[in-house]
């Protein structure tokens, strides 16, 4: 147990007796680590960053790439 779940059993065996504290503990131990999983998977790691601003990269530089073969392609219909 941590310091705050020994705390928590404290206050709470004071109000509900040793076993009833000791079982509310354990649920609510559960319950956040249940509840943190949940929460981690959907967070984005370092390298899902990572990855993002690559793609994110990429795709501008291909966007970029099309302009300017647009512009070009004007410039060319407008030349002849």
């Amino acid at each position: 147990m941590s310091v705050t779940e020994i705390q928590l059993f404290q206050i709470l065996k004071a109000k509900l007796g040793e076993q009833e504290a000791e079982q509310l503990v354990s649920f609510v131990k559960a319950e956040v680590k249940s509840e943190f999983d949940n929460k981690r998977e959907v967070l984005a790691t370092k390298e899902d960053i990572s990855n993002m601003q690559k793609t994110i990269y990429v795709v501008g530089l291909i966007q970029f790439l099309a302009i300017i073969g647009s512009v070009i392609g004007i410039v060319n219909f407008m030349i002849k």
